[in-house]
């Protein structure tokens, strides 16, 4: 569907008011259209040619009235959820802290936290048997 703006103040009254637009055939087919304004009459020669009303949004606050950002998190704190942890395992069915063997969420908290990505770094070829027959082979 093609919204088309409709409030226009007219240049030759003056009015705030609407436009009409009349469809212009040649036979069965469309070819354009006529801008008349409803008030009086006014025919506009283009649609640019019709002066549109804006919509003003009145400006209530300035930058000076918003208050400073808030920060909810400070330092680390944002990533030592168990989402972020190295011990965390997620499945379809249930998520569990591999170190402590319990069912946890994704939000929970713990003393004995780290990190999946420090855990990446620390891991080596050696420890890992996977690489081992990969090398092997």
């Amino acid at each position: 569907m093609n919204v088309k703006k409709m409030a226009i103040v007219c240049v030759a009254c003056g009015a705030d008011t609407f436009i009409r637009r009349e469809p212009v055939y040649e036979g069965f087919r469309k070819t354009g259209e006529r801008l008349f304004c409803v008030s009086c009459g006014h025919e506009y020669a283009a649609e640019a040619d019709v002066p549109y009303k804006t919509a003003a949004k009145p400006q209530v606050f300035t930058d000076a009235d918003r208050s400073q950002r808030v920060d909810l998190f400070q330092g680390d704190e944002k990533g030592r959820n168990c989402r972020h942890c190295r011990h965390y395992v997620v499945n379809p069915f249930v998520q569990r802290c591999s170190l402590h063997r319990i069912e946890v969420q994704a939000t929970d908290m713990c003393d004995d936290f780290s990190a999946a990505s420090e855990a990446k770094e620390e891991a080596s070829e050696k420890d890992d048997p996977l690489a081992k027959l990969l090398r092997r082979g």
